[in-house]
């Protein structure tokens, strides 16, 4: 097999008294749909926070592509970050720009496309998440599931080849939420990226993942593929995917 697009190592994070993070290993191979399922307040999104460095390590690392990025300058990982993609948990658009600024927003600070490129993107892009024509709207006149739509085309605008998700169906209907779902594993096969998402939704987590990762007491507690998290007779990960009040788990 290739070696790891992304090596977490050890990870260890700490926010003041509060351990989140207590060692957690997990190995990412190109073209993995990785999502990592754990209750509120688990560390998810604090890891996928380290996979871009906006946050630092206490103990342990982070490697993608072979490089440490806590080792990395400014520019070495402004580069990195180019190579990644990130739906935010409640889509972080600006209100006072268009949705066509939006998606157009990174790809103008990069300056490496003139203005007719990054028009021509962000068509292309809002047509493969089906907001064609949305261009000129404020992120106001849009619904929910329009904003996580907007917030993918964004993430998706510069071609990476790692897309994380942090909570991508929080706050949407069911229906929103499948369709969301059903878009981010036809643009993990059309644009061939790896994905990371975040999430306790495991409706979602089991349509979505190629591998399941549940943190548990700040550790890995499991990881394997959708079924045999499914079939698992781990009593933390039954109580967990079944959504029962009984069991180790404690209601937080």
């Amino acid at each position: 097999m290739d070696s790891p697009l992304v090596q977490i190592e050890q990870l260890h994070k700490s926010f003041n008294s509060l351990q989140v993070l207590n060692g957690v290993d997990i190995t990412i191979h190109r073209g993995e749909s990785i999502v990592v399922i754990g209750q509120s307040g688990c560390g998810k999104s604090v890891l996928i926070k380290h996979v871009i460095r906006l946050l630092e390590p206490d103990k342990g690392q982070v490697v993608f592509d072979g490089q440490d990025l806590a080792q990395l300058d400014t520019k070495h990982i402004t580069a990195v970050r180019r190579r990644i993609g990130m739906l935010f948990q409640s889509s972080a658009l600006f209100d006072s720009l268009t949705v066509a600024e939006n998606v157009g927003l990174g790809l103008k600070e990069s300056r490496r496309y003139h203005e007719e490129q990054i028009k021509e993107i962000v068509r292309e892009k809002l047509d493969m998440v089906g907001l064609t024509g949305a261009e000129q709207k404020s992120p106001a006149e849009l619904s929910g599931g329009m904003r996580k739509r907007a917030g993918l085309a964004r993430a998706i605008a510069d071609n990476p080849e790692v897309l994380l998700y942090d909570e991508p169906t929080t706050g949407l209907d069911p229906i929103t939420a499948d369709m969301i779902d059903d878009m981010i594993v036809e643009l993990n096969r059309k644009l061939n990226v790896t994905s990371i998402a975040v999430t306790h939704d495991m409706k979602s987590a089991f349509k979505i993942a190629s591998r399941i990762v549940m943190l548990y007491q700040g550790k890995v507690e499991v990881d394997g593929t959708p079924d045999e998290i499914r079939n698992s007779d781990n009593p933390v990960v039954r109580q967990f995917i079944t959504g029962s009040a009984a069991g180790p788990i404690h209601a937080r």
